[in-house]
This record gives C-alpha cells, structure tokens and sequence, in this order.
C-alpha cells in the first residue's frame, strides 16, 4: 500500500517485538497447514472457512481482513484470507471455485493476536501438473524475499531492500510493479514505510532496530500492469491474463539484524 510522503513510523522496543512473536507465529504456521492440506478440489471457501475457524478458536485472535476497507479495494473485504489463482496476483477474494490440478495460488494472511499483527503470503502449485515457469516465478519471489530480509540491517536504507527485490526480478527477467509492496506492522496491519519492490540502494529511510515491516516481493510473468476484477471489486490481475507469484514475511530489525516473525514452525 502506498504511504504518503511524511512517514509516521514507529519504532517497537525488544518487549515488543516479544510480543509480536505470537501473531506472527499463528500466521505463519497457518499458512503452513494450508500448504499441505490444499489440493486439487480444493474449494477456496473451504480455505477461508478454514482459516475462520482457526481464528475464532484462538482466544486474543482477530481477522485483519473482514471488514477492511481501504481505498485501494470496493467496500468491506468481508473474508479472511487473500486466494489469488492464477493471473490474480494480488488480494484475491475467496469465491465458490475448485482448484485443479496445475493451479499457481497464492495465500495472504494477516490476522492480529492481543493487539499485533503478523503479515505473511506464499505461493505454490496444486496438483502433480508443474509448469516449470510456474516454478520458476515462484523462485523468483522467494529469493527476492531472501534478498530483501539480508538488506534489513541497522545502519542500511529502505532503498537497500528494495534495490534487492529489484535485482532479482530483473536477473529473472521480470518487470516490477510498484503500485504495491511491503509495508510497516505493528498495532494495524498497514502502516509506514512503504517497502517498494525496486528502488536505489542508499536512498530513502534508514532503518534502525524496532522497525518492523512486511516486505513482499510479487511479480508477474510478462507484465508489471494489473487491473481491478470489476466483479468483485477487489481482486488484482494482470493485464496480460499471465501469472504471478507473491512471497512475504513479517520482519524485525534487530541490532544482531533482521529476525522473521512470521516462522512457519
């Protein structure tokens, strides 16, 4: 989400970033249950029934998700997952559809526990039918990912991350979109900075210990345009019909560097 020009930005204390830990834990091995239990035939409904059920049975757990309604999307949410399949790339709304076999798809979850928020999405294929461009995209992410979470050092500037991200679209040979990226976590779900996926090394914000934020690089295969699915107001898709994949993790900058708060255990 992009930020406006005066960063309101705040810096956690080590108490915390210890306090953030359950959230991003939650979130994290979620999305690692869904891995693995998520095949052909799949219903996206059953995964966001799914990860309803989690939430409610957690004592202190809150959907970011159901009713939000920023200016980016048409109305409340009102569900609490992203599933993007295929050419949606980003914020996909969970509809009555069976997944099949050589389906990309992409999860993003943010749910708040006692007052925090963990931020995480992965991608992966369904089925046994793996297009190796499929793989590749998806590789492509986690390692900008990578690339991202080493740059989040005392001392180094956000242009760092994303001049990082950047990079590793391009060694792929993809393009990238900026209208959204990684962002700021804490209290809410989206806050500042806003973490773009290319930028200059050695430019912008310099990050210090407490920051804590989403970085998420998500690129798509012969494009960097998207549009707005109008039938659900919502959901992000490339121009071209092409697919994409989306990587992220909730990171700390700590003063020993970067800790992953989003650990899939």
């Amino acid at each position: 989400m992009q930020s406006n020009v005066g960063y309101m930005i705040e810096l956690k204390t080590p108490a915390e970033i210890e306090a953030m830990k359950p959230a991003g834990r939650f979130v994290g091995n979620i999305l690692k249950e869904l891995r693995k239990s998520t095949k052909v035939g799949t219903n996206l409904l059953d995964i966001d029934n799914y990860v309803k059920e989690r939430i409610l049975s957690r004592q202190g757990a809150k959907s970011c998700y159901v009713d939000y309604a920023p200016d980016f999307g048409t109305g409340p949410f009102a569900h609490y997952i992203c599933t993007s399949v295929n050419d949606a790339v980003l914020h996909g709304i969970p509809f009555d559809y069976n997944l099949k076999d050589g389906d990309l798809v992409s999860l993003d979850l943010a749910i708040e526990v006692d007052g925090w928020v963990g931020d995480s999405a992965i991608s992966f294929i369904v089925g046994e039918h793996k297009d190796p461009e499929d793989e590749r995209i998806i590789k492509s992410t986690q390692e900008a990912l990578e690339a991202g979470i080493a740059q989040a050092q005392p001392g180094n500037r956000l242009g760092d991350i994303s001049a990082a991200i950047g990079d590793v679209a391009r060694s792929y040979g993809y393009t990238v979109n900026l209208d959204f990226g990684g962002h700021g976590v804490g209290h809410i779900m989206h806050g500042d900075p806003h973490v773009p996926n290319d930028g200059r090394a050695g430019h912008g914000y310099r990050l210090r210990p407490g920051l804590v934020i989403a970085i998420e690089p998500w690129f798509m295969k012969t494009t960097d345009e998207i549009y707005q699915d109008e039938k659900d107001g919502w959901t992000l898709r490339s121009v071209d019909g092409s697919r994409g994949a989306h990587s992220e993790h909730t990171i700390a900058i700590t003063e020993n560097g970067p800790e992953i708060l989003t650990v899939r255990e």
